[in-house]
């Protein structure tokens, strides 16, 4: 129990339902009071009541400490959640199922996901840990893969690591191998799938009534939290409560984006509820974006599998994304399904020529067609006759969570007989059957996916709105789709101008000053942690930094260090060349000289007279290459040879269906197989006006050519529309050459390329 008893418990609840009713819903009607009346019966009479409220105990925390989170999974399928706000999906609107979340056949407690910002879950899990009393982490079995008790019983029998190597790998012929390899093959097969080692559930929490003790040992990981030595199975097993605290970048870069505003603009922060779901769902620019795949560093939409979905759709409101964010799912993709969606959804009356009649009337928004998890009992309750208890243990069974397969068994078996008492055709019978066991161990729940799509609004409404600060929070908490300099480049097509590290401007992040983005020093590799805090330390002690002799006498650092800073150009506001300034560092500091502490006078230095020297873009370019992992110029700059054409994005269209020469810089590649076996890619490059466009390279192609790393590619291929999305059947391509280092090169060559690649950018400006 929450409270002392169950009636207390359950009279609690009760009362919390009611506070929430006004919030959710400002007119209250005989639909919401049933189907509310409807689930606190379910929930008392399964006993599940102190779940809920300790949910809601944690929600209620992390609202008081201002923290953001997101409650996902089949939980959102209930009322109950919504009015405790443990979610933010409204089950009445979306029609969601709260069978699907807890039901009579359903023994084992139900789970909600909660997910935070990755910067606050470890207080939230330290506040569950010191709420509640017995509290443990959940433990998961790692077993053993193919490769790793082969490479363990190798060691066993004493075979060289080449040997090992080849027999992991794959790599031999049967017949010639010696008589210990076999029984290292062997006894691999018979071990394989046994535990090997305990580890941490990624995400799940245990709270018992009773000592945790009376169920299982605990041990202390590295985490410092006590975790059981069982897993998930066991514990619904057992029937203790799990609860999974997740954390997410994407919920952090919500957060962020409104600090952002609250320290910059306060008077814009102030004129938006970033909770307002429903003014974003009909904000016209927000769906336009969407419609347009505008949607670079928002959550779960940014993908180029996504973008290219959206644009096939033309999704432009909630409930199409609601359902782009399960189709993109591998059991619709894999099943066919998604292609079938994007037909119907383009031409509505087809949905009335392929779908079953019956399947049309039970999913009639999504075509006909099995989107979600909960299709599967739909499916299972008005076109097969099961109650809807059943038909969640046929889904259950589906995505490998059954607890009997005998008990599933029952479910098929009564499944099949009902269609044919029904009389529909065995043929029809099988094909959906065989579509139910194709996708519902993949799809989403329907509340999983709405819950997504909500977080997704609001990040598309902050880049909508506030684009530049929304971009920096996206690059101050990474984990995004994307390497950091696709999204500095998307910052830049959105109007900020980007500067490089500077001693006096940069923060360890990154901080942007009206347009002025200014990169953090986190993007210095080797700059020690210890001297970005001592940099920010002084200036916010004692203020800007005057010259490079002021920033030595007033800081702690390495000539090592020190030099990092330079070479980056974090002094440029001396206007002094970084090669004039390596020299009067290297004259400042000494290597046997370096005292741990502020000086308490300043030294006096000696001048010294260094000659004037000077350092060219190029140069520049390639020592950001080196030390931030890319240059702050177009990359098509530093090709050897410039573009033979401007050829970009722009111009598929008038191409279509004809071939194009064009150049791109690689921003991800994703390498995949046809159902043969053979391999095939997609890629996403920038064109040289820094606009996106898409390339796909068939199994022909592949077997010729190689992404082989960053860098500029240039394409021949043909321009394809697929329902309304463009892009490139490549034949051929390669590889473009960079100019040669002019930090390495001998000066007299480096300075010849510069001079050509200028003259050469002259003569095209003034062409």
């Amino acid at each position: 129990t929450y409270l002392k008893t169950k009636e207390e418990d359950e009279e609690l609840l009760g009362q919390l339902c009611q506070k929430g009713l006004p919030y959710r819903y400002p007119e209250v009607n005989d639909t919401i009071l049933n189907r509310l009346e409807k689930e606190l019966t379910l929930i008392k009479k399964m006993g599940f009541v102190s779940y809920f409220l300790i949910n809601w105990d944690i929600v209620s925390h992390a609202q008081k400490k201002g923290f953001f989170y997101v409650g996902r999974g089949s939980g959102a399928n209930s009322m109950v959640a919504y009015l405790l706000r443990i979610t933010d999906v409204d089950p009445i609107e979306l029609d969601l199922y709260f069978e699907r979340f807890i039901n009579l056949y359903r023994v084992n407690p139900p789970d909600f996901d909660i997910d935070f910002s990755w910067r606050d879950r470890e207080e939230m899990t330290q506040y569950i840990f010191d709420t509640f009393k017995n509290t443990v982490l959940l433990g998961t079995y790692v077993t053993f893969k193919h490769r790793g008790v082969v490479r363990e019983l190798g060691k066993v029998f004493g075979l060289p690591k080449s040997e090992i190597d080849l027999l992991s790998n794959g790599r031999y012929q049967p017949s010639r191998l010696d008589e210990v390899s076999r029984l290292v093959l062997k006894y691999g097969e018979l071990i394989k799938g046994m535990p090997n080692y305990l580890s941490i559930h990624a995400s799940g929490i245990l709270i018992s009534e009773k000592p945790v003790h009376y169920f299982s040992a605990t041990h202390l990981p590295p985490k410092g939290f006590a975790t059981v030595l069982f897993d998930m199975v066991i514990a619904e097993d057992v029937g203790l409560y799990k609860f999974d605290i997740l954390g997410q970048r994407g919920l952090a870069k919500i957060k962020e984006t409104l600090e952002i505003l609250e320290d910059s603009r306060p008077e814009e922060a102030s004129k938006f509820d970033i909770h307002d779901i429903k003014a974003f769902k009909n904000d016209p620019n927000i769906n336009d974006m969407i419609k347009t795949a505008q949607c670079m560093g928002c959550f779960y939409v940014e993908s180029p599998a996504m973008r290219m979905l959206l644009k096939k759709l033309q999704v432009d409101n909630y409930l199409g994304l609601v359902a782009a964010s399960s189709i993109i799912r591998p059991g619709v993709s894999k099943s066919g399904m998604m292609r079938e969606y994007i037909l119907r959804h383009r031409n509505p009356g087809r949905a009335k020529e392929k779908a079953h009649p019956v399947m049309l009337d039970i999913m009639p928004e999504t075509y006909g067609v099995m989107v979600y998890q909960e299709d599967v009992i739909k499916v299972a309750n008005c076109f097969a006759g099961l109650d809807l208890g059943e038909a969640d243990v046929l889904r259950r069974g589906m995505s490998g969570k059954f607890r009997s397969r005998e008990e599933f068994q029952k479910v098929k078996d009564k499944f099949i007989d009902n269609c044919r008492e029904k009389e529909y055709d065995e043929k029809l019978i099988f094909e959906i059957w065989d579509q139910i066991a194709s996708f519902a161990g993949y799809a989403f729940a329907k509340g999983h996916s709405a819950s997504y799509a909500v977080e997704s609004y609001q990040s598309l409404f902050l880049r909508a709105y506030y684009p530049l600060e929304y971009m920096v929070a996206v690059l101050n908490n990474g984990g995004g789709f994307y390497r950091a300099e696709t999204y500095i480049h998307e910052a830049r097509m959105l109007g900020a101008t980007i500067h490089g590290p500077c001693v006096n401007k940069s923060q360890p992040a990154n901080c942007i000053y009206g347009k002025q983005l200014y990169l953090g020093l986190m993007y210095l590799k080797e700059l020690e942690s210890r001297v970005m805090e001592r940099i920010l330390k002084e200036r916010t002690t004692n203020g800007v930094f005057t010259s490079l002799a002021n920033f030595l006498d007033r800081v702690v650092i390495s000539i090592e260090q020190a030099s990092i800073l330079i070479r980056i150009d974090a002094f440029r506001f001396t206007q002094i060349n970084q090669h004039e300034l390596l020299w009067q560092a290297h004259l400042f500091l000494s290597k046997g000289m370096l005292v741990e502490h502020p000086k308490l006078f300043p030294p006096r230095h000696q001048k010294f007279s260094i000659p004037k020297m000077h350092t060219t873009d190029l140069e520049m370019a390639f020592t950001q290459l080196e030390l931030l992992g890319f240059c702050l110029c177009s990359p098509f700059e530093l090709l050897k040879e410039p573009p033979k054409n401007e050829h970009g994005s722009r111009d598929l269209e008038r191409y279509l269906g004809n071939h194009i020469d064009i150049y791109g810089y690689l921003v991800t590649v994703k390498n995949t197989s046809t159902h043969n076996g053979k391999r095939m890619h997609f890629a996403t490059l920038l064109d040289q006006q820094g606009e996106v466009f898409d390339t796909v390279l068939f199994p022909p192609v592949a077997a010729q050519y190689y992404f082989r790393g960053r860098g500029v590619y240039r394409f021949y291929g043909k321009v394809v529309s697929e329902f309304g999305f463009l892009s490139i059947e490549v034949i051929k391509m390669l590889k473009q050459d960079y100019v040669q280092d002019p930090r390495y090169a001998d000066m007299k060559t480096a300075n010849r390329v510069f001079k050509e690649k200028e003259t050469k950018k002259a003569s095209a400006a003034k062409e």
